[in-house]
This record gives structure tokens, sequence and C-alpha cells, in this order.
């Protein structure tokens, strides 16, 4: 479990690319709609070329984000995120796709021309075809990089190969696990693959609903990250479906094999986020004893989830306290995402369904309705607030300025200093509650934590990071804690490195 969660971190390194393709290709469909083949669209004049530019420079990170996974995430599963992982991982990825493309395992099985082309058109066949670029195979080999360079960076071998010593050996032993991986994977892919188009089959086939069950396992898996692995299956084309990548090619249902309302597994996901959240969080704050602990605390993970979709400040400020109100906010998600797909609200997303995405999605051929989050928003922000309400309220949750130790919430203090001091002051705060530098053995950060492995866990003093100004804090296992920042980690983490 620990090491999913490591992954599932690794992972937003590469998703951070997503979004400047989203404004690219945006603005780029916007100026040149003749790109996507509209009917009576303009094919040439300036607007056109530097919409068109703007289409393919965006697309050369949707296309390739197998790509991005196999260098980013190595990076981010290295113990000290050096680029040599990212070698690493881009070596397993090359060799793995080359190894497993439908010709060489032809040849490998001593197939003939004819005999390959009939196997081709076999459920084995359509597997292997399906490796070339697949974003599974990229996190695999993220996976196979990262562990080889946290293995091998600093093996010594004798004075006669000392040049492949340290760093050096790292791609040789990748590039030898990476052939036994894929003899592997000869074997066991076709069983792999059939079972992720089964799942994905399954849920397609059950239209709206299946969306919906898809949205709610989305946000159920989060706190355990492994709701990555679920939507390499629905967002990107793993196994066909690549609702993601589809919608960002500008095609629509019946183009390029996409056999399904393209945008049906992200379109429900707006109106919770930039909606349900902050009515979910208005209900917080009303039901809270601490009134001004609560705002510190939410406020700003709501505006974040509004703008770009970031919701993990909020879920995490409240799924460890009442796990069944979590409960509750994912079967909303999927609810809400049931109701977009029946009255054909279309959306998408190149990072989070925040007001951004939108924006830049709405010119797009599968966009559809986009009018409509208005009205859905404003039926997302009433029910999720009586819902929350309701609920904090008749069972006495504990949400953020509900808890028994809400008078030592410091968050508005800090708040109020300047930028540079409140990153200083939320820093040396949280060092001090993690147990001090004797008490850290390693840190890093994600998207919206900080990360510690630690000698000693029960010295974590959850109400001392809170009252440094963090959101909450998560104990995954008992050499780490996890202390949810937000979206400012990276400033806080540059303060940290100068303390610790």
């Amino acid at each position: 479990m620990k090491y999913l969660q490591k992954l599932g971190k690794a992972l937003m390194l590469p998703v951070a690319a997503l979004p400047v393709a989203g404004i690219l290709m945006g603005v780029g469909y916007l100026l040149a709609p003749g790109v996507m083949g509209v009917p009576g669209a303009e094919t040439a004049g300036a607007a056109y070329t530097v919409g068109f530019l703007l289409v393919k420079a965006g697309g050369a990170l949707i296309d390739n984000m197998a790509w991005l996974f196999a260098i980013g995430a190595a990076v981010g599963l290295s113990d000290d995120h050096d680029g040599t992982a990212g070698l690493a991982g881009l070596v397993a990825f090359l060799m793995i796709q080359q190894l497993l493309s439908p010709a060489v395992v032809a040849t490998v099985r001593g197939m003939d021309a004819d005999a390959q082309a009939a196997w081709l058109l076999t459920a084995e066949g359509i597997a292997f075809s399906k490796i070339a670029g697949n974003c599974f195979i990229g996190i695999l080999s993220a996976i196979i990089g990262g562990s080889m360079y946290n293995k091998f960076k600093s093996t010594r071998l004798p004075d006669w190969l000392a040049f492949f010593s340290g760093k050096r050996c790292v791609a040789i032993m990748t590039a030898l696990v990476s052939i036994l991986a894929s003899v592997v994977l000869l074997f066991v892919w076709p069983i792999i693959f059939d079972g992720l188009v089964s799942l994905g089959n399954g849920v397609a086939s059950l239209d709206g609903i299946g969306a919906g069950i898809y949205a709610f396992l989305n946000r159920l898996l989060i706190p355990t990250g492994l709701h990555h692995a679920l939507n390499n299956v629905f967002w990107f084309d793993t196994i066909g479906l690549g609702d993601l990548s589809h919608f960002w090619a500008g095609d629509v249902m019946g183009q390029n094999g996409a056999n399904w309302s393209v945008g049906m597994y992200m379109s429900g996901f707006f109106p919770c986020m930039m909606f349900g959240i902050p009515g979910a969080a208005l209900a917080m704050v009303k039901a809270a004893k601490n009134k001004k602990a609560a705002i510190g605390l939410v406020l700003s993970a709501a505006i974040c989830a509004f703008v770009c979709g970031v919701t993990e400040p909020f879920e995490f400020g409240f799924m460890f306290l009442c796990f069944p109100l979590y409960v509750v906010y994912a079967a909303l998600y999927g609810i809400f995402t049931v109701i977009v797909y029946y009255v054909n609200f279309r959306a998408g997303f190149c990072f989070s369904a925040g007001a951004t995405d939108l924006l830049f999605s709405a010119s797009l051929p599968a966009a559809s309705n986009t009018w409509m989050i208005i009205p859905l928003g404003i039926a997302a922000f009433v029910i999720f607030y009586a819902v929350f309400y309701f609920a904090i309220t008749k069972f006495d949750l504990k949400t953020p300025g509900r808890e028994d130790d809400v008078e030592s919430d410091g968050s508005a203090a800090i708040a109020a200093a300047s930028s540079d001091d409140k990153y200083a002051a939320i820093a040396a705060g949280v060092l001090a509650a993690v147990g001090g530098k004797e008490n850290i053995k390693n840190y890093d950060f994600c998207a919206t934590r900080l990360r510690f492995e630690v000698v000693d866990s029960s010295k974590v003093d959850e109400a001392a990071c809170k009252a440094a100004g963090a959101v909450g804090v998560i104990r995954p296992s008992a050499e780490s804690a996890q202390v949810i920042i937000g979206t400012q980690v990276q400033a806080v983490y540059d303060e940290l490195k100068k303390l610790a």
C-alpha cells in the first residue's frame, strides 16, 4: 500500500504537464475549428495557421502520455528525484515496447506473413498491437526504472568495470530487467489486457450508470492512490477507451474508434468540483464550533477546487475525520455523473475539472451544452451543502472546526503574515510537529502534501501540524506521515529544506 501511494504521488509529475496541453489545444481549436473538420470552417489564413500549430503542440503531449509517464513517474519514484531514473524509465519503455511489438512477437513465435495477419485479428494480437504508446506500459517502465535507480545507484564494481559503477549501472540493470519483464509479459500481457477490456466494457455497457460507478470508485480510491490505475483504463488509450485522449484529439462518438459519448467519463466531475465542494465547505463552516478555524481550512481548498479542480486539500481535510461522510461525498459524484450523462452536458479536462479546463475545453467538438454548468452547478452546491450540513449536525461529525482540539488551530494568524514569512512559519511549525530534524529520515512533496519518512511516528503531533497551518495529517504506515498543505506545498517545502 505504501508503494502504491508513492506511485500515485510520482504520477502527479507527468500529469502536471497536461494543463499546458489543454490550454494550447483549447485556444488552438478556438482559432482553427477547421483542424477538426468543421464544415465550412476556414482551413487557411493566419488564425488557422496559429491555431493549427497550437493544436499540434498540445497534441504532442496528449499523444505521448506513455512517454511522459515512463520518464516523469520514474523520476518521482527515485529516492532523490534524480534524472538518471527518468533515463532508466525511458530505457525500460523503449525496450518493452520494441520487444512486445506485434512484429517481434510474431517472429519469436515463428509466424509467416499470412499467419501474422490472421493473428493480429485475434484478441491476443489486438492486445500486443496496443503495446505501442500504452500508458500502462509507461507506468510499468517507470516502476522498473525508478526501482533500478534506487537499488543500483550506489553500486561499486571492480576496478576493471569501475566506469559502469554507480548511476551508470542503472541503465544496464534496467535493460536486463526490462528483457525479463518482456518475457513475462509475453505470456501475461494478453491476460492483463483482457481483464482491463472486460472491466472497461462492463462499465461502458452500463452507459450513464457505468459512468456514475466509475466516478464513485474514482473518488473512493483517492485515499489509497489506486484511482490512478482506474483512470488509466478510462481516460487514456490503454484498452481502446481513452476518453481524455479522444476528447482532446477533437473526436466525437463514432470517430477513430470512439464508440461511446466522448467526455462522459470526465463531465460529471465539473459540477461536483466547481460547485459541490464550495457547497460542502460552506456547510462545514456553518456547522463549525470554531468558524475561524474552519474558514482557514476549507475556504482556500474550495477556491482551488473551483478554479483548477485541485480537491485534495478539501478531501483530506475530512476523509479521515469522518470516513462515512467521505463515502457519501464519493456517492454524490456518482449520482451527478449519471445526471450529467443524461442531460448531455459534456466537457473535458487535461488536469482536473475546474473552471480553467472547462473554459479551454468548451470549444472542442465533443463539448456539449457547457452552459448547463450553471444549473448543474447550482444544484450541486445546494445538494452538497444540504447533505453535508445534515450529516454533520445530525451525527456530530468531526469535520474541520468541530474537532476536540480546534482551539489549537493557528492557521488564521499564519495567513495574516506576508507570503515569505507565512511559508517559513508553516515549515518551522510542521518541522517541530513531526518531531524535529532528528525524527526525519527523508522527506519530499507531491501536489498538495509534504511526505515524511520518520523514525518514530508517535512523535508526529497532528494538532500541532494543524496549528502550523496544515489541513491535516495522514499516517500511511508506522514510519511515514503525510502533512496536507495545499497547492502552495512547494513553497513550504523550499522553506523546509532550509531548516531540515
